[in-house]
């Protein structure tokens, strides 16, 4: 790869300071465990920054937004105007990541890496790689160059966020269409099928559930990715969003910054960073467990157990701008809990 996926060097994580820390969490004023996986993510967020007292205060939300040639398919309740439509929300302020990006104290980036339409609006960042994804029903979703181009994008724009001060990542999408790309690809990494991951995507029912189901799988013999080249895959079945988040989870991972990870599109670019390079996956919290069938199965390729599960399945980025409260209250524990020394209380 070229650029700065060239120079990808995924530190390993900082295990004397997680010990360091357990140490320090032993000796707050509770019983040793009962702060449940509170300790568990403080400890992995000092593994990850190699701070005893990390601070993840200013997250950066990225939101990538693409179509998808597949919806000429009938596999969506929407039709793909919505990208377009539900971007200019973003750009607008209407959205609900919007509304959580505030809350939350974020910064937003909403970028058009591949929507069908020239959308010329202020705030939005546009780095289109192309209208949209071919139908890889009908033939690959992409080039090698333009997988290549995307992820590159991705990676560009966290770097960007990162220097511009945030130490937490949180990635977003918007694409319609992109919950049939995501059931393709976690079928073929994961080898399950897609009877056993499909979901209704935007609200479809059971017929149309069906008519997807077979879409994708007619799709995947016709195509036939090679289930351990994650370039291959995005080739055939990916959407420019979906690479976009994993080169934005690459250059997170690189930088030592740790990644909610959002639902199902955004776990399914996770799994394919972390097949692009095998330690992205150290670097990442799952913020929620989504409703749709395949995020399960995709969690569990990455080998993480989400911080909420709220029946969720809005996408944008918003389980995860919703789980970051939680992991920054583990950071204010550790750095300004007393220890049973320092408050003077008897230790068992």
């Amino acid at each position: 790869m070229t650029n700065g996926l060239a120079a990808i060097s995924i530190p390993m994580l900082d295990e004397e300071m997680g010990r360091q820390v357990k140490g320090h969490v032993d000796s707050l004023t509770v019983p040793q465990g009962s702060l449940g996986r509170l300790e568990e993510w403080i400890i992995e967020l000092a593994k990850m920054t190699g701070e005893a007292f990390p601070d993840i205060s200013k997250p950066g939300v990225i939101v990538f937004a693409a179509d998808h040639g597949i919806t000429e398919e009938g596999v969506s309740a929407y039709p793909k105007e919505v990208t377009e439509q539900m971007a200019l929300n973003f750009l607008n302020d209407g959205a609900a990541i919007n509304v959580l990006s505030r809350a939350i104290d974020a910064y937003l980036d909403i970028v058009d890496i591949g929507i069908d339409a020239d959308i010329e609006a202020p705030g939005l960042t546009s780095r289109k790689v192309r209208n949209g994804t071919r139908n890889f029903y009908k033939e690959e979703a992409m080039t090698k160059e333009e997988v290549i181009q995307a992820l590159e994008i991705g990676y560009d724009r966290a770097q960007k966020m990162i220097a511009r001060g945030a130490n937490c990542l949180i990635l977003g999408e918007m694409g319609i269409g992109n919950t049939t790309s995501s059931t393709a690809i976690i079928s073929i990494v994961s080898g399950k099928s897609v009877e056993s991951l499909v979901g209704q995507g935007t609200g479809l029912k059971s017929e149309g559930i069906l008519h997807k189901r077979k879409i994708i799988e007619e799709a995947i013999s016709l195509r036939n990715p090679n289930p351990d080249d994650p370039i291959n895959i995005l080739m055939n079945i990916g959407g420019f969003e979906i690479a976009g988040m994993a080169g934005a989870m690459l250059a997170a991972a690189n930088n030592r910054i740790p990644i909610l990870v959002d639902g199902f599109i955004t776990t399914t670019a996770a799994v394919l960073a972390n097949l692009i390079s095998g330690r992205a996956a150290d670097y990442m919290f799952v913020g929620h467990r989504s409703a749709e069938p395949g995020h399960k199965t995709a969690i569990e390729l990455l080998g993480k157990e989400p911080i909420l599960d709220l029946g969720m399945r809005i996408g944008e980025g918003t389980g995860a701008a919703l789980s970051y409260p939680i992991l920054k209250a583990a950071t204010l524990v550790i750095k300004e809990m007393a220890t049973f020394e320092s408050a003077g209380v008897s230790n068992k």
